[in-house]
């Protein structure tokens, strides 16, 4: 396909407006670098007259990038538009994108004063001679000129054609026109965008689609922009944005890459480095992305039920539309265990793990790992190898259990922790004190008095997984041992029981581990058999 859609990442600026998304200097040079070894067209570095930063970082990332456009956003005013010059001076592909609203409800709002006319006739006039007098400025610095008409999903038709006619004549060379609101509908957007073509036919001019998704439609509009004409769509890495975000670039370019006979289009990117680009972002603006994030969640290519298990292990294409390595998925990664998997998933992941099925009591094995799937959100080859290793049923139950905790808090003194513990295989209950810096360290120190496993804690974290006074917190404990390492999870809205429980979900791991006659063998695998590799 010769007919390339060229991708617009705006990560570095509508991505960092995502209140709480704001990045570095640093940061924003790296995901830079990597948007250009992944195949990005343009990137847009920043609105320079925003900030110092923001125009250090234009600066910044048009030194650090020489293979794309590099784009820097300007009202269509000078002093926004020389800021933009100014910070492009380093840039060897420099666009200027120039933007005004266009929009009745917006020339109301903010261009109220009198100087912009006291009708809306009036206001509409000195709009499109703005944003002419706006291109020709930037034309005068540089061939590669971008006009956005902002709130076009919601312009009159007849007044959006004319400002965008105005402005190609002035010299624009790309035309976005952007859904700011994500209130525009697929056939609606796709109707916009074949209006203004059959308007300008020159394909020498650029349309660019720039998708919000506050309806959830930010990439059906981008793709329907594509089927319309668009040969340029505005995206950010997982989604990133103002309110719920821009259009998914990982979204887009799979999409017309899974879909190009239906499309007849292509894009330059790497696909296969989207995994990396997305968890740079994720990393960089500290946003983690919902693991049924379509391309780059965890769960994308993830298999639980049994029904899919049997097929992909079949065929992957029997519920897989892309594979996993073409975006940076880990294929191996497919089939994940729990109460909903069937008979093909867990002997598959147990052949996996060097079992040698013909040699199991596979009834057995089944029965008791369904036994655990029910007390388990999700089983990792720690629990099989248990399975592997035990002949009894009674065997997956844990080792230690709960019964009883108390943690007291007073000012001045330490924290100070009792628990009492059910010992399964001597059949005793014991009840011991622990004092720490804090009281999930006293009750920790409890912890480890009543199981007498000697270990390291690797690392603890919380985090909340609702919203609200009474959110409940999901706690990890990874304790270490010998060089094998152990990760206890559990939910709870009272943080200390979730604390406990995870702790003592771990040391169950250890313990099982220590019993395992064949334990050697696995020795030394590492936190990636923990986390179920």
């Amino acid at each position: 396909m010769n007919d390339i859609v060229r991708i617009f990442d705006t990560t570095l600026r509508d991505g960092e407006q995502a209140p709480g998304a704001s990045m570095t200097l640093a940061e924003k040079v790296m995901l830079a670098q990597l948007l250009d070894r992944m195949g990005v067209d343009i990137l847009e570095a920043g609105f320079p007259v925003s900030s110092p930063h923001q125009f250090e970082s234009v600066q910044a990332v048009a030194e650090a990038a020489r293979r794309p456009v590099i784009a820097a956003l300007a009202r269509a005013v000078k002093v926004d538009l020389q800021a933009a010059i100014d910070a492009l001076q380093g840039a060897q592909y420099p666009r200027i994108h120039t933007f005004i609203a266009t929009s009745d409800i917006h020339l109301t709002a903010k261009f109220g004063e009198a100087k912009y006319g006291t009708t809306l006739a009036e206001k509409r006039r000195t709009i499109l001679k703005m944003a002419v007098e706006a291109v020709q400025m930037a034309r005068a610095f540089t061939s590669d000129v971008e006009f956005s008409a902002e709130d076009a999903g919601r312009t009159d038709p007849g007044y959006l054609c004319d400002v965008l006619a105005a402005v190609v004549e002035a010299g624009a060379t790309t035309l976005n026109i952007p859904d700011t609101t994500g209130y525009c509908l697929p056939h609606e957007y796709g109707a916009l965008f074949a209006r203004v073509r059959a308007m300008i036919p020159d394909t020498r001019v650029v349309l660019s689609a720039h998708c919000h998704d506050d309806l959830g439609l930010a990439t059906a509009n981008s793709l329907a922009a594509v089927a319309a004409g668009a040969r340029q769509v505005e995206c950010t890495l997982n989604g990133l944005g103002e309110r719920a975000g821009n259009a998914s670039l990982e979204e887009v370019v799979m999409a017309l890459h899974t879909r190009g006979e239906a499309f007849g289009v292509a894009t330059n990117i790497v696909a296969a480095q989207l995994m990396d680009a997305s968890r740079a972002a994720q990393q960089a603006t500290g946003f983690p992305v919902a693991p049924n994030k379509a391309i780059v969640g965890r769960n994308a290519f993830a298999h639980e039920a049994g029904i899919h298990q049997h097929g992909i292990l079949k065929n992957r294409a029997t519920y897989e539309i892309m594979r996993p390595q073409d975006v940076g998925q880990d294929p191996d990664a497919g089939i994940r265990l729990g109460r909903h998997s069937g008979r093909a998933g867990l002997f598959s992941r147990l052949e996996k793990i060097g079992a040698t099925l013909t040699s199991l009591n596979l009834d057995d094995i089944y029965e008791r790992f369904v036994l655990l799937a029910d007390r388990k959100k999700e089983l990792y080859d720690t629990d099989l190898r248990h399975l592997l290793s035990s002949s009894s049923p009674d065997a997956v139950m844990p080792a230690y259990q709960l019964q009883h905790f108390r943690v007291l808090v007073e000012t001045g003194q330490d924290p100070k922790a009792d628990v009492t513990v059910f010992e399964k295989h001597e059949g005793t209950t014991s009840t011991t004190t622990g004092t720490g810096d804090g009281p999930v360290s006293a009750l920790y120190s409890a912890l480890d008095a009543a199981t007498g496993q000697p270990h390291e804690l690797v690392s603890y974290s919380i985090r909340s997984v609702s919203e609200g006074a009474d959110a409940v917190g999901e706690v990890t404990a990874l304790i270490g041992h010998s060089g094998a390492f152990f990760r206890g999870v559990a939910r709870h809205t009272d943080v200390l029981q979730a604390s406990a429980e995870a702790y003592l979900d771990a040391l169950n791991q250890l313990e099982a581990y220590r019993n395992d006659r064949n334990g050697v063998r696995f020795a030394g695998e590492g936190i990636m058999s923990s986390f179920g590799g």
